[in-house]
């Protein structure tokens, strides 16, 4: 699994259990696991602060380093076209690319 460019290890809750002191004195050197039950996703483990260096979208937005997602500047929608409730999806597209 990728996050921000890191690299996080996916682990088992049998596996946490068992080795939990382990986990928690990686998370405090700033790593961060993915703890999975039945083989999905359930939690991450990782330093309190987000210490890793795995930066947050607001963080990346902040820096200038990603846009916030949305519409291009000066984008326009096409005008809607209404039709006809009986009319055929592949008639309505016909009319649209025109002849």
């Amino acid at each position: 699994m990728m996050y921000s460019g890191v690299h996080m290890e996916r682990i088992g809750i049998r596996d946490l259990r068992a080795n939990l002191a382990d986990y928690v004195r990686r998370a405090e050197r700033g790593e961060r696991v993915v703890v999975t039950v039945d083989g999905q996703p359930l939690a991450e483990l990782g330093p309190v602060g987000g210490s890793s260096g795995a930066a947050t979208l607001d963080e990346l937005i902040a820096n200038g380093l990603v846009r916030a997602p949305g519409r291009s500047r000066g984008a326009t929608l096409p005008d809607p076209v209404e039709a006809p409730a009986d009319t055929r999806p592949g008639a309505a597209l016909d009319e649209l690319r025109g002849p």
